[in-house]
């Protein structure tokens, strides 16, 4: 059972920086895509970003790119989310998930994480 834990969420200002993580176990983390995902209050899980398995192919939304970078360190089982620049529309629970490429693009996931809390307040 594949087992994904966020962490780095917190409370930040306007036009700040914050660097999520999400631990893997129980699977085969270097041989899977990682995607990053987020719901604001009130609505639905969106996609955020996505990287494949060797990191070669990395995909945004229209709302981060620019200010968002995904990365991986598969000899730490571990994906993460440099997000800069932020603003309080980032305001949401920020989940990881692993699947295949096409079903993270698509709001899907075969596992997801338990989610990390990013407030974005001045």
């Amino acid at each position: 059972q594949v087992q994904l834990v966020e962490s780095g969420g917190g409370l930040v200002q306007p036009g700040g920086s914050l660097r999520l993580s999400c631990a893997a176990s129980g699977g085969t983390f270097s041989s899977s895509a990682m995607g990053w995902f987020r719901q604001a209050p009130e609505k639905e899980r969106h996609f955020v970003a996505l990287i494949s398995w060797d990191g070669g192919v990395k995909h945004y939304s229209d709302s981060v790119k620019d200010r968002f970078t995904i990365s991986r360190d598969n000899a730490k089982n571990t994906a993460y989310l440099q997000m800069n620049n932020l603003n309080t529309e980032d305001t949401a629970v920020y989940y990881c998930g692993t699947g295949y490429l096409a079903q993270l693009v698509q709001d899907t996931a075969e596992y997801w994480g338990q989610g990390t809390q990013v407030t974005v307040s001045s």
